[in-house]
């Protein structure tokens, strides 16, 4: 194993790296990381989520939109572990979200595991692809880009 991959991150250094809190921040553990290139993060889905008591009532199912922003984050994580503690409490924005497709629900009890490859970085913008799996098996998947920048843009 790499020095550089590190086997985890725990939810205490996540919210010191991303400005995210509960009901949002959807990264519970980094259980994977290589410098500057990905990371697979764990998100464990929990019945007591806010966004269950509506979507489904009677058949829970996560948001499609919610386990791209848990791939989201799991590549800001990548983007400030590598950039630094200058990184850190800057917020990285969604640019561009392409190809998304969602193919199995994720439902309460299910260990997502998140995987985010950066494909390309230039100055402070990020390009990713990422999958969203449970059992190995693939749930969502998408490419996407975001920009790291101070909180007053």
């Amino acid at each position: 194993m790499s020095e550089d991959l590190k086997k985890t991150i725990n939810i205490n250094r996540i919210m010191e790296m991303i400005p995210h809190r509960y009901p949002i921040l959807l990264v519970d553990r980094v259980l994977e990381y290589e410098a500057g290139e990905s990371a697979v993060g764990l998100k464990n889905v929990t019945m007591n989520e806010p966004h269950f008591m509506g979507h489904f009532p009677g058949f829970p199912v996560m948001p499609g939109v919610l386990i791209v922003e848990a791939m989201a984050q799991t590549a800001a994580i990548v983007v400030v572990e590598t950039l630094g503690v200058q990184a850190e409490g800057k917020v990285v924005y969604f640019m561009t979200i392409d190809g998304a497709r969602f193919r199995r629900p994720v439902v309460p009890g299910d260990a997502l595991h998140i995987h985010v490859q950066k494909v390309q970085s230039r100055s402070n913008v990020w390009k990713f692809r990422g999958q969203a799996l449970v059992d190995g098996k693939i749930c969502a998947e998408a490419n996407f880009s975001a920009m790291i920048t101070d909180k007053s843009v």
